[in-house]
């Protein structure tokens, strides 16, 4: 089972950081100097929805259960694999991110397609683990990643001019929306959670706890968008892998050398479990509406790298386009990841 300090740890201090390599570029592209708006506004949908999330869980049933109480057998495992869609199609954004960030930042030179090969066969594995084995890593990567999130923004914030953020509103309500809908791919933490439904057990005050604990790391997130906006300021659309480089001009570099890099490393390792939690969601949805036979984790973990890996060799550095793609669909986000947990809440059992 997970514990409550393990959910309250990924929902505070590990969901933030998928935030911090690409959106920052994103929101500056199309939200320009406003880009903690659109933030502020998906982080407080977010929070609502890791409310409704989390006390689901007070009835003491799974995912699947709440469906199938509500709706039958056929039409909850429909649901379930439509839901197991979304989680592989939202997935794809971090993969490509992952891949991208660590051939700008880890590579001197252009790797091969083979060097990323070990980063898909962690993916199978990992999703082939049940999801009760991941809160013991989440008590390993919480407090590396607040440590190495305290480190970049006590370099970085020396250098930051945080009047580049005003005035607020100055790129109107076009500048809103194209920042509130490049960022939707971001944001579908809620989502995570109902597959772990009956995964942990639900105690008194978890619901707003939760929500408290997601909306202090969303506050983290809204201060790293203002420092790095603050840094790079007109600029900012252009700086691609934003915790990377965020700390780079601050003044003892030149004799210390890239000393943020400790703290990029540390933060790359959350990174890497995090792009494989949607996946393993996504294999949780299925196992919950076909049954738990021994082998089907392992058979969903490397048919799902597997295609995976095919994705981002095909899209390779086309990830405007995929951007772009997103956009289009944003309401997609927001439908599974919000309107789900809240409507969710809704459903009467059938049976008393």
């Amino acid at each position: 089972m997970i514990s409550r300090r393990q959910l309250l740890f990924l929902l505070a201090f590990l969901f933030p950081v998928s935030k911090l390599v690409m959106l920052p570029a994103a929101l500056a592209e199309h939200a320009e100097g406003d880009l903690l708006l659109p933030a502020a506004l998906h982080l407080l949908l977010q929070t609502g929805a890791v409310f409704c999330a989390l006390l689901l869980a007070k009835r003491g049933q799974s995912f699947s259960e709440l469906l199938e109480n509500a709706f039958g057998r056929v039409f909850s495992r429909i649901l379930l694999v439509l839901y197991a869609l979304f989680l592989l199609f939202a997935g794809l954004l971090p993969i490509l991110e992952q891949k991208l960030f660590v051939q700008a930042i880890f590579y001197d030179t252009l790797p091969s397609v083979a060097a990323f090969a070990p980063f898909f066969l962690f993916l199978a594995y990992v999703v082939s683990k049940p999801l009760p084995s991941y809160g013991r890593v989440w008590d390993i990567l919480a407090p590396l990643s607040v440590a190495a999130y305290l480190g970049l923004i006590a370099l970085a914030v020396g250098e930051t001019d945080f009047g580049a953020l005003l005035p607020v509103g100055a790129s109107g309500s076009q500048g809103f929306f194209g920042g509130t809908m490049s960022a939707s791919g971001w944001f579908y933490d809620a989502a995570l959670l109902l597959p772990l439904l009956k995964k942990y057990e639900y105690k008194k005050g978890l619901a707003w706890k939760g929500a408290l604990s997601y909306l202090g790391g969303g506050c983290a997130v809204l201060f790293f968008l203002a420092v790095f906006y603050g840094v790079y300021q007109g600029t900012a659309a252009n700086r691609l892998f934003a915790i990377a480089t965020v700390a780079q001009y601050f003044s003892g570099i030149t004799m210390l050398g890239r000393v943020d890099y400790l703290f990029v490393f540390a933060l790359s390792l959350t990174l890497a479990f995090l792009a494989a939690f949607p996946l393993q969601g996504a294999a949780e949805c299925l196992l919950q509406a076909f049954g738990r036979k021994k082998y089907l984790p392992t058979v969903y973990g490397v048919v799902g790298s597997a295609l995976f890996a095919v994705l981002a060799i095909v899209l390779d550095y086309r990830f405007g386009e995929v951007l772009l793609a997103l956009a289009k669909v944003f309401w997609v986000f927001p439908l599974f990841s919000v309107a789900v947990p809240a409507c969710t809440l809704l459903f009467r059992r059938r049976h008393a």
